[in-house]
């Protein structure tokens, strides 16, 4: 005897489930993209306080690299096992990393809190864009990651404005420990309202394809920051590290050729749009991050401004970046088109990056601001539309593993160009402090790696205005640099092809499940005459037209390539 099938879910016993999930995820969205806003206010103040100008870049560099590290290993583990543990997992790890990072006492320690931060902000990112992938179709997918991308933008005027006052009025370490009560009712959120059941798997994890891409990446990254700085490019530890990530390198391709479920699948490079927007983001990742890292630093050292003044003046960059992403949300779902926003959203941020490089201590903050809005106004076109290019052009099964691999050449773009441009900026920099304050320390007895806003601002006038000088002279050019970067990533977006949207959800974890156990008792069973599945409603209630027999994990099959 077949097994009953479970009853089909109405329009209306959908849409709660499915409205109360993207709830969750926006929240956890929320607090996963304040923690990279609301640091960059008080960089200054911490490693001022903590002695470790020359480690300035690393504070950023540990979350990014653990961020990079970890994003294919949540995407493979969450297409094999089920995401929502992974999830929670990931919420428990930040939490734990903010606590921490709190607490620092030392530079070195701050940096190791922060790449534990790292490596749950990597589930909280992947989790958040695969999860509603699974229930919402792609035409209709871009209405939801504008919000997306709208949180992005909250948090980026949120997260300066609470960082420069909790650094100015209270003290730095509330910068993290104020993810907690966040955290508490991100976590407590998603346990009760994603359901989520895990997956069924058999096939073998790749642990060793994920330990080599770990050190391949890490390689990468000690190179890019030690190269021409603690030591010189043709020196013994350079060369080393060189190939031995190389080798690194060329041994993790040869796993993933050879293992039954790669961490990376080497076919997905035989897809056009994962290379194209893979390459985009990889580019844009490198420019854009270069820039926006320093920034702040920058205003508060050239202008003088504090902590809360610096997030202030980013708010038109916010507005502009908010506004174009949810413009081009909308545009992609009412028109099913995309390929001509990464074409153009990269041409308006290399502009404004053109513009960023015109700065000097004369230009009045008003014209700055304007700069910034043109580089927000660009990239809110087109770093949402890339994630959806991808999901749309791979096998629903493989989500999660495209996903995580398209964001992790996006934040190895990232950590290297915030690993070579801030070796470049502090290398610059330093140079230039050391020239003046006699024996490289002030009156005061503060050295050239403990100089804080409030300190400058404490010395001498002409010896301020030489450290003031020296800000504006080792950062501004590096924005020139930039513009190229963000011309090749146009010419990247000129070859992106335009795979129709799809307008069916792909099963879920939940109806896929159901699917299996349905497909195992029909296996001894006389087939029964054709119907539609039922229980496969979309969100809007409609049967998915791609759906078809199971796989043997579960996943219905999709024609796509």
């Amino acid at each position: 005897m077949t097994a009953a099938a479970p009853p089909a879910q109405h329009r209306g016993d959908r849409a709660p489930r499915t409205g109360w999930i993207f709830t969750s995820l926006m929240l956890v969205m929320l607090l996963a993209s304040l923690d990279q806003t609301i640091v960059g206010t008080a960089l200054p103040t911490i490693v001022g306080e903590l002695d470790g100008l020359e480690h300035m870049s690393w504070t950023i560099t540990a979350y990014t690299l653990a961020l990079t590290i970890a994003m294919p290993v949540y995407g493979k583990l969450g297409d094999l096992v089920g995401r929502k543990n992974l999830f929670l997992v990931a919420i428990a790890l930040f939490l734990l990393g903010s606590a921490l990072c709190g607490f620092a006492q030392g530079m070195v320690e701050f940096v190791l809190f922060r790449g534990l931060q790292g490596l749950g902000g990597a589930g909280l990112m992947i989790m958040s864009q695969t999860i509603i992938a699974d229930v919402v179709p792609a035409k209709d997918r871009a209405k939801f990651m504008a919000p997306m991308g709208a949180v992005f933008g909250v948090s980026a005027v949120a997260g300066p404005l609470v960082g420069g006052w909790l650094t100015d009025s209270v003290d730095w370490r509330w910068v993290f420990w104020i993810n907690l009560p966040l955290g508490v009712a991100a976590l407590a959120v998603a346990a009760l309202t994603i359901h989520l059941p895990k997956r069924r798997n058999t096939a073998r994890i790749d642990y060793a394809g994920m330990v080599t891409l770990a050190l391949a990446l890490t390689g990468t990254v000690l190179v890019t920051s030690w190269g021409g700085t603690e030591h010189a490019w043709g020196s013994a530890t350079i060369l080393g590290l060189s190939a031995a990530t190389v080798v690194l390198a060329v041994a993790f391709v040869l796993i993933e050729l050879r293992a039954p479920e790669p961490v990376l699948p080497m076919r997905l490079f035989r897809n056009r749009t994962f290379v194209v927007t893979t390459l985009l983001g990889f580019v844009v990742g490198a420019g854009m991050m270069g820039a926006l890292a320093y920034l702040p630093t920058y205003l508060q050292m050239a202008y003088g401004v504090d902590a809360t003044e610096s997030g202030l003046l980013l708010l038109p960059m916010v507005v502009t970046l908010l506004v174009t992403s949810i413009a081009s949300g909308a545009v992609v779902s009412r028109t099913g088109r995309y390929k001509a926003l990464p074409v153009v959203g990269t041409l308006v941020a290399g502009a404004g990056m053109l513009l960023m490089s015109t700065l000097d201590l004369d230009t009045p903050l008003w014209l700055l601001c304007v700069y910034v809005a043109v580089l927000g106004a660009g990239l809110g076109l087109f770093m949402q539309i890339i994630v959806l290019a991808v999901q749309n052009a791979v096998h629903p099964r493989e989500i999660g593993t495209a996903t995580s691999s398209n964001n992790l050449f996006r934040e190895l773009g990232v950590t290297v160009g915030v690993a070579v441009l801030g070796t470049v900026f502090t290398s610059r920099l330093t140079e230039r402090l050391s020239g003046l304050l006699p024996g490289g320390v002030t009156a005061g007895g503060h050295g050239t790696s403990s100089l804080t806003p409030e300190v400058v601002r404490s010395l001498p006038a002409d010896v301020a205005d030489g450290v003031v000088d020296a800000y504006a002279t080792s950062l501004t050019p590096i924005f020139l640099w930039l513009v190229p970067m963000f011309l090749l990533g146009t010419v990247i977006a000129l070859f992106l092809p335009e795979v129709p949207l799809s307008s069916t959800a792909p099963v879920g974890e939940a109806e896929a499940e159901a699917l299996g156990e349905r497909a195992a008792a029909a296996a001894t069973a006389p087939a029964p005459a054709p119907t539609a599945p039922t229980g496969l409603t979309g969100p809007t209630g409609q049967v998915p037209a791609q759906a078809g027999a199971p796989d043997t994990d579960g996943a219905a099959a999709d024609p796509r390539p």
